[in-house]
């Protein structure tokens, strides 16, 4: 009687199973442009993670790339992320207070 039980379940259950890969005919495609942050991005990216408790990690060793990067369009911002990055990698630094303190330095200054 329990194997009449199981057959009739999984019989059951297979019935209500969907059969097939989804509606026959064409796919439409779809391209979807993704744009690249710029290093002042990814850097903001970084300090806002930081900023909300996250740990430094291995991405230390892209620093002086993105400071590279950041350089090319505004180097006085790159100043800013080269000491600032340098600061959260001392030993025992307040990594979200000074995260947050690096993100208001890069932040536009208003003209006048």
């Amino acid at each position: 009687m329990t194997n009449f039980r199981f057959a009739a379940l999984l019989g059951a259950a297979l019935a209500a199973t969907p059969v097939g890969c989804g509606p026959t005919g064409r796919v439409e495609q779809e391209t979807i442009e993704v744009k690249a942050n710029s290093g002042l991005e990814q850097a903001k990216q970084l300090l806002a993670n930081y900023a909300k408790g996250q740990p430094l990690g291995s991405e230390v060793t892209s620093f002086p790339n993105l400071v590279d990067e950041v350089r090319k369009a505004d180097p006085t911002r790159a100043d800013i992320l080269e000491k600032g990055f340098a600061e959260l990698q001392k030993p025992k630094a307040n990594t979200a207070a000074k995260a947050k303190d690096i993100l208001k330095q890069l932040e536009p200054r208003p003209n006048g």
